[in-house]
C-alpha cells in the first residue's frame, strides 16, 4: 500500500490536462495577448474590491486562552488568517525566501532541468491550475513532495545539499504548525481527538502528507491586465503561506469582493482547505483566494500544502452531522479528491455533494 503522496501519484497518476510551459519572463518587456486577462476570461476577474476598513484577522498563537476562539472566529468569518508567534523560527523563513529567490533567478535553461513531467507533481512548472483558463498566470512555481535531492542536485551541482537541508527543516517546522492550527480549528468546532481515528493514537497524524509549492510572481509591465494565480480553493486539510514583503495575495469575501492580504513581517498566512470543508460539513468554507501582480517588485511565497494519509477516508464528522444537518458530501480520499479537483476544478466540491433526493436519511439515523 502506498504510503506517500508521491507514491500514491506513481501507482495511480492523475492524468491533468496538458498546461503550458514557463515562460522566460525577463525578455518580457510588454503584456503579450496570451498573458491579457479580462471577464470574459474569469468572472472573478474583475469581481469588486472593498472599499472599507475591514482586513484578514490576526490571530496571536502566544495568546493560547484566546488562540482556540480567534482561530474559530476566523475560519467561520473568513475560512483564512494570519498567525504570529507562531513558533517557526524567523531565519527560517528568511532562509526559505533566500531559497526561492536563488531558485527562481536562475537561468531558464538551469530551471527547466529540473521540470515537472506531466503528470508529475514535483519539479518546475506553472500553476497546476492554468490548464483550466485560456489565458496564461504570469508566475511560474516549484513544486516539492518528498525528497528535493534529486532536483536541486540538477539546479545546484556543488551547493544543492545545502538547500535540501533548508528544505527539511521546514518541513519539519510546518508539521508542527500545522497539526496545532488543524487541532485549534477542529477544536472551534467541538471536535475532540477522539473524534477523529485517523489522526493515530497519538493524535499527532503521523503519516500525513504535504507538498511545498514555491511561487515568484514577476514584475509585470501591465498588471492590472495581468493574473498572477487564478482564482482557486486548495485541495488540502489546511494551507500555511509564506509571503515575501510584497503584496498580492487576495481572499475573497462574500457580499463584499477580494480583500489584500497586507505582508505582517515574521507573519504566516492560513486557508482553510477543501478537505476541512468537508470534514465540518460545510460549516467551516474553503477559502477562495488568487494572487495579482504589480509593476515595481517581485513576490515571492512558499505554501505548505497539508493534508491526511493519502488513502484516509474523508467524510462529515458524525458530531457535526444530525438528522435536522446530514452529512453534505460523500466519503473521499485525498487521491480521490485531487482527481476530482483535476477535472473539476472550483466546482469539485459540487461534484462530491450528496444528492438530497437519494440521501436517505432514515438510513442513515433511523427513523
Amino acid at each position: 500500500m502506498p504510503t506517500t503522496l508521491t507514491d500514491v501519484f506513481r501507482a495511480h497518476p492523475i492524468h491533468l490536462p496538458r498546461s503550458p510551459q514557463p515562460h522566460d519572463f525577463t525578455s518580457l518587456c510588454e503584456l503579450p495577448d496570451s498573458f491579457t486577462w479580462t471577464h470574459k476570461d474569469d468572472l472573478l476577474f474583475s469581481a469588486a474590491t472593498p472599499d472599507y476598513a475591514d482586513s484578514l484577522p490576526v490571530v496571536d498563537l502566544s495568546d493560547h486562552d484566546s488562540a482556540a476562539s480567534a482561530v474559530g472566529h476566523a475560519c467561520m468569518t473568513w475560512g483564512a488568517f494570519q498567525v504570529t508567534n507562531h513558533g517557526v523560527p524567523l531565519p527560517l523563513l528568511d532562509d526559505i525566501e533566500f531559497l526561492s529567490r536563488s531558485l527562481f533567478q536562475l537561468p531558464p535553461h538551469r530551471k527547466f532541468k529540473a521540470a515537472r513531467p506531466e503528470n508529475g507533481i514535483s519539479g518546475y512548472g506553472v500553476a497546476r491550475i492554468a490548464s483550466f483558463f485560456h489565458k496564461q498566470m504570469w508566475s511560474e512555481g516549484f513544486t516539492l513532495a518528498g525528497s528535493p535531492l534529486d532536483h536541486f542536485r540538477k539546479l545546484w551541482p556543488r551547493h544543492h545539499l545545502r538547500y535540501c537541508n533548508i528544505i527539511k527543516e521546514y518541513e519539519e517546522q510546518m508539521q508542527k504548525l500545522a497539526r496545532r492550527l488543524t487541532w485549534l480549528v477542529l477544536g472551534s468546532l467541538g471536535v475532540t481527538e477522539g473524534d477523529i481515528k485517523w489522526a493515530g493514537p497519538n493524535s499527532d497524524f503521523n503519516g500525513a502528507q504535504a507538498a511545498i509549492q514555491l511561487n515568484h510572481y514577476p514584475v509585470c509591465p501591465e498588471p492590472d491586465r495581468a493574473m498572477g494565480l487564478a482564482a482557486h480553493t486548495d485541495s488540502t486539510l489546511l494551507t500555511v503561506l509564506y509571503q515575501s514583503n510584497t503584496a498580492g495575495l487576495q481572499v475573497f469575501k462574500d457580499g463584499f469582493g477580494w480583500l489584500t492580504v497586507p505582508p505582517i513581517p515574521g507573519s504566516l498566512v492560513v486557508n482553510i482547505g477543501d478537505l476541512l470543508h468537508i470534514l465540518s460539513n460545510g460549516r467551516l468554507s474553503s477559502a477562495l483566494h488568487r494572487v495579482r501582480v504589480n509593476q515595481d517588485r517581485p513576490r515571492f511565497s512558499v505554501a505548505y500544502l497539508w493534508g491526511p494519509q493519502a488513502d484516509v477516508q474523508i467524510s462529515p464528522l458524525p458530531k457535526l452531522v444530525s438528522p435536522v444537518k446530514p452529512p453534505l458530501y460523500r466519503p473521499v480520499t485525498w487521491k480521490e479528491y485531487l482527481g476530482t479537483k483535476a477535472t473539476h476544478f472550483n466546482n469539485a466540491l459540487s461534484a462530491i455533494r450528496v444528492d438530497d433526493n437519494k440521501n436517505n436519511v432514515v438510513g442513515i439515523f433511523g427513523s
